[in-house]
């Protein structure tokens, strides 16, 4: 009986171990993946898929357990970070730069946050803002990103759009 739930213990724990580290990435329009923070394993699997460039979205303090610009350059690619630290970032102005961020890159991105919440929330604000997109369609398209709990903060900036 220990045994087999020793077992059990150890494939849970490897099952999650894995679960952790290995991440599948959404494509909400062609050419963009966007999710959670990339292992380094999931990095390499993106760049033979022919991801270019990776846009971070965590902010500086945030623990990415690796060197994660030095990896991405390591693997060929761009790296750049655009530092969205919570709620109160969620703004049509740091919208707007990932807009045209993702313009200037074309191609193959990865845009990326710790669980693609922010993604989410600010392709949302953009797809309005931006692309003159109806607050349902970015809504979804938001969601198809990786949006959850920031849901009502881009509600209320589509409310109420910054003069």
């Amino acid at each position: 009986m220990k045994r087999t739930a020793s077992l059990l213990l150890s494939a849970l724990l490897s099952a999650a171990s894995f679960a952790a580290t290995a991440h599948d990435f959404v494509q909400p329009r062609p050419g963009l993946h966007t999710g959670g923070q990339p292992s380094r394993d999931d990095l390499a699997r993106l760049q033979a898929e022919g991801v270019r460039t990776v846009i971070d979205l965590r902010a500086p303090q945030e623990d990415r357990g690796y060197d994660q610009a030095a990896e991405v350059r390591r693997l060929g690619m761009d790296y750049i970070a655009l530092p969205i630290a919570g709620k109160d970032d969620i703004t049509p102005a740091n919208a707007a730069a990932l807009h045209a961020l993702l313009k200037e890159r074309g191609g193959e991105v990865l845009l990326h946050c710790a669980s693609g919440n922010r993604v989410g929330a600010l392709l949302a604000l953009a797809a309005v803002q931006v692309d003159g997109a109806s607050p349902e369609a970015a809504l979804t398209l938001g969601r198809a990103a990786g949006l959850k709990s920031l849901e009502p903060v881009v509600m209320e900036r589509l409310a109420k759009p910054e003069r």
